[in-house]
């Protein structure tokens, strides 16, 4: 009958609206359902358990093949230590290891090493904060790179993992096949083109779906203790992404609660349970975040960064395909897998128009968002990032794989994936021109499409045969593994081609007998053990040991800058890069008593041994005030007044040639600039003879003739500061010319030209060496001299005097040092023995106690929780009571 059998077609639509819309049930069902899926539990966590895991297999294996068929270490000799990886993290990474094994002078608080003396949980907070970077402490020190590569490695399994999880608590569905999804998050194009070369960002791979799980529970009302772990765990694994991924994964839940088919005080609840989550996780995390928001506030300004605008439509779009390099859209391509789907959903008709269009308008606004300056900075902190202005492209990578993942638990059929096809098509023809897209680009495009499509295709075909499906699901697998591995390949062939991304020397022979030159000389705390000016990476005293001026970091103090600076340091990157002295007099001040230089030989550098006086020196009368009210004349007028004692002559130049120079107001000589193989402008000077002539004009970019040399420097205003440069020795006539070819107007100092005398400055050292100290001790945030009971004037420690540090003598109230040349100098009074300084980290002692009171919110939360289940218990009557059983 009619009535009574329905139509094929019409059972299939209802299944179809069935599965599109959530089920309203009775409490009584809801707990028969909730009986069920407890007993069946264990199975699906399971399946689950090993989908997740085998996601991660294929992410971290796809990537280690493309590394090993490149011949990229640690398979093949090409060093993977290009950019930050090089400069900073492998030298961190071995820092991290002295720390671990008591190789080092410092400690977690401060750092010796570096920049003669800086702050170092800022940047412990901020580079080495992922988990897996503590696995370094399990190798040898020259095998560094390899707990690196670890690092990466393991941060993307994690990732593949937890966004596996995550995405089968958004929807039901294969766990094999959502697992897939993930790993093209894990290993998307942010992954293989920003996030590889910076393992402290790697950690926010996992982060994103952390935070999602958390937010989930916060949905369930569920594990509130447990989301709030998670949300700590984020942030203090890396802050800067875990922002990102805050926002981001805010934006999903917003789009989750409006989809929700609760009450609007149910959905209020789970919001505001949500904010309470994210707050005491950040609370639990405030040290982290306290002590790098006053680092960042104390450091060196970077430079400005302005966004160049948005880039071209076809060159944005072409972003979603794999295999390209191009730095000037966002990186948000995860796979064609996910990419045909996501593609396909505005078509899947199972998925209900409402949710359509809610995760449709999600994806758009946030791709929008990368590409306005304002939202830009909303992303990063309210900073315009230095760099990549598309470092947050993550979220969108994530929101991705999340909306391909409610395509595909859909089962879509085979006329929507092959409009998702089609319009995959469309963004091919649109990208074709685009310098994005690579041979690789086509190969997995073309080729990697068409059989996703296929197996998809197949898939469906073959829903109702396990077999089958079975055979298939691998087949995808196998796809996705070689299509990422290929695609890592790819990316990296592109990139290794460029001369921006070739490698430093980091762990290498070279490197090695460096650090055991240095360490051989090592008489810390006496004197210091400089590996400059000769330069592997940006952070050498890290990478080698010893104690130098070279410190390459987001968090360079701004007084240490300043103060090396006006020493006659040089810089880069406007002072977020010091360098190590150059000259004599600046390595007498900071008490350098062997230094490696540049060298052309078989290890690439030379090490010499000097006289140098201790690291604390005492100077007559009260200087530590002194550079309030100091205007010296010229960098060795400076250095000379931190010294003590009078080094150098320092000669007028006069005009002798060439184009003619002029006087500025401030006294500086303007340069006009010559045309190319025209004469240069010459001035000449006169020194004692046999005195040697340093040069120093700290921003000048030209050609120096002197003494029958010639040489260049190559600064930039503000940007690349030069240090001081040997000319020569002056001839008997005490005469000599400087010649300076410069293509465009300059301006040098007044007085670039000091003409240093070794005899003073051998006296001035005997003199220092003769008034210090009797003994100097230094801990691993602290340094103490004792001197002859009594003494009176101004001890100098020649360290930069950054903010944190407190001085007392002979025991008495601890107080910020004084100054001299910007180091730090404490005034013995009318006579003192013992002077002690100990370092405080600022901003370290607001976050313990927001981390105090979060923790014992936490409990609070977790105590009250037992006692009211506890209660619960005792009133709810056994069965046997309730049926009058006693």
């Amino acid at each position: 009958m009619a009535v009574t059998a329905g139509h094929p077609g019409q059972s299939r639509r209802r299944a179809s609206e069935r599965e599109g819309t959530v089920l309203k049930t009775s409490p009584a069902e809801q707990a028969a359902t909730t009986e069920r899926s407890s007993r069946s539990r264990p199975k699906i966590l399971g399946a689950q358990t090993a989908a997740a895991t085998l996601s991660a297999v294929i992410s971290m294996g796809a990537y280690c093949v493309a590394m090993a068929v490149h011949g990229t270490y640690p398979f093949g000799s090409r060093s993977r230590a290009v950019n930050d990886l090089g400069n900073q993290f492998v030298p961190f990474h071995a820092h991290l290891w002295d720390l671990m094994h008591g190789n080092t002078s410092g400690d977690l608080v401060f750092n010796w090493g570096s920049g003669f003396g800086v702050p170092f949980l800022g940047d412990f907070f901020t580079y080495l904060m992922n988990p897996f970077s503590w696995l370094v402490g399990l190798f040898p020190r020259d095998q560094v790179e390899i707990p690196v590569f670890l690092v990466t490695v393991l941060s993307v399994g994690l990732a593949a993992f937890l966004m596996t999880v995550f995405l089968g608590r958004l929807r039901p569905g294969s766990p094999w096949l959502r697992g897939l999804l993930s790993v093209g998050y894990a290993v998307s194009a942010w992954m293989i083109s920003d996030g590889f070369s910076d393992p402290m960002w790697m950690w926010g791979l996992a982060a994103f779906p952390m935070l999602g799980i958390a937010s989930d529970w916060c949905l369930r009302g569920r594990h509130w203790i447990l989301g709030t772990l998670l949300v700590f765990a984020a942030w203090a694994g890396n802050f800067y992404i875990a922002a990102m991924a805050t926002i981001g994964m805010g934006l999903v839940l917003v789009v989750r609660l409006i989809l929700e088919d609760t009450p609007v005080r149910e959905r209020l609840t789970a919001l505001v349970r949500a904010a309470t989550m994210t707050a005491t996780g950040l609370l639990l995390a405030a040290p982290v975040l306290t002590v790098g928001l006053k680092a960042s506030k104390l450091s060196q300004p970077a430079p400005d960064a302005t966004y160049k605008g948005p880039p071209g439509f076809a060159d944005y779009v072409a972003h979603l395909l794999p295999g390209g390099l191009h730095g000037n859209a966002p990186q948000i391509s995860v796979g064609l897998l996910p990419l045909l789907l996501v593609l396909a959903f505005p078509f899947v008709r199972r998925v209900p128009g409402k949710e359509r269009i809610a995760w449709c308008v999600l994806l758009v606004l946030v791709a929008l968002s990368y590409i306005w300056a304002p939202t830009i900075l909303l992303w990063h902190g309210l900073a315009m990032p230095n760099g990549s202005p598309y470092r947050a492209s993550i979220a969108l990578t994530a929101m991705l794989v999340i909306v391909a993942w409610l395509a595909l638990s859909r089962r879509p059929r085979p006329k929507e994936l092959l409009y998702g096809a089609a319009v995959t098509a469309v963004v091919v023809a649109v990208s074709a021109r685009s310098s994005y897209v690579s041979h690789g680009t086509w190969i997995l495009t073309v080729g990697g499409g068409l059989l996703v499509l296929v197996l998809l295709v197949l898939l469906y075909r073959f829903r109702g045969q396990r077999p089958m499906r079975v055979a298939l699901t691998g087949a995808l697998a196998c796809t996705v593994f070689l299509s990422t591995a290929y695609t890592v390949l790819s990316v990296t062939a592109i990139r290794d081609s460029s001369d921006w991304w070739q490698p430093k020397r980091t762990l290498d022979a070279r490197s090695l007998a460096a650090h055991d030159a240095v360490k051989a000389h090592d008489k810390w705390p006496a004197t210091r053990s400089d590996p400059g000016p000769h330069e592997f990476a940006n952070n050498d005293p890290l990478l080698l040991g010893g104690q130098g001026g070279s410190y390459y970091s987001s968090y360079v103090p701004a007084k240490t800058a300043e103060a090396l600076h006006g020493l006659g340091a040089g810089w880069y990157i406007q002072g977020r890069h010091t360098l190590s002295f150059t000259d004599p007099v600046g390595r007498a001040i900071m008490g350098i008593g062997s230094y490696l230089d540049w060298a052309r030989n078989g290890r690439g550098f030379t090490q010499h041994s000097v006289d140098a006086p201790p690291v604390v020196t005492l100077r007559p009368g009260d200087v530590s005030a002194s550079d309030s009210g100091a205007h010296d004349a010229s960098v060795f007028a400076r250095q000379e007044r931190v010294l003590g004692t009078r080094v150098y002559d320092v000669p007028a130049l006069t005009p002798a040639g060439g184009p003619t120079p002029t006087a500025g107001s401030n006294g500086d000589w303007h340069l006009p600039g010559n045309e190319t193989g025209s004469k240069w402008t010459t001035f000449s000077a006169r020194c004692t003879p046999g005195t040697q002539a340093y040069w120093y004009a700290p921003w000048y970019p030209g050609g120096i003739q002197a003494f029958d040399r010639n040489s260049s420097q190559h600064g930039s205003d503000n940007m690349t500061s030069n240090t001081l440069q040997l000319l020569g020795t002056v001839p008997a006539s005490g005469k000599f010319t400087v010649a300076l070819g410069v293509t465009s107007p300059q301006d040098i100092p007044q007085f670039p030209v000091g003409c240093l005398s070794r005899a003073k400055l051998k006296g001035a050292v005997d003199h220092l060496k003769a008034t210090a100290p009797q003994k100097v001790t230094a801990g691993g945030h602290s340094i103490a001299a004792t001197f002859p009971k009594g003494t009176t004037g101004t001890a100098v420690i020649s360290t930069p005097a950054t903010d944190g540090w407190q001085c007392s003598v002979d025991g008495g109230p601890s107080r910020a040092p004084g100054t001299l040349g910007g180091l730090m100098a404490v005034n013995l009074g009318n006579g003192g023995s013992r002077l002690s300084c100990s370092f405080q980290t600022p901003g370290l002692k607001p976050g313990l106690l927001a981390s105090g009171l979060a923790l014992v919110a936490l409990l609070a939360v977790g105590v009250g929780g037992a006692v009211r289940t506890r209660t619960r218990s005792f009133r709810t009557p056994s069965p046997s009571s309730a049926n009058g059983k006693h």
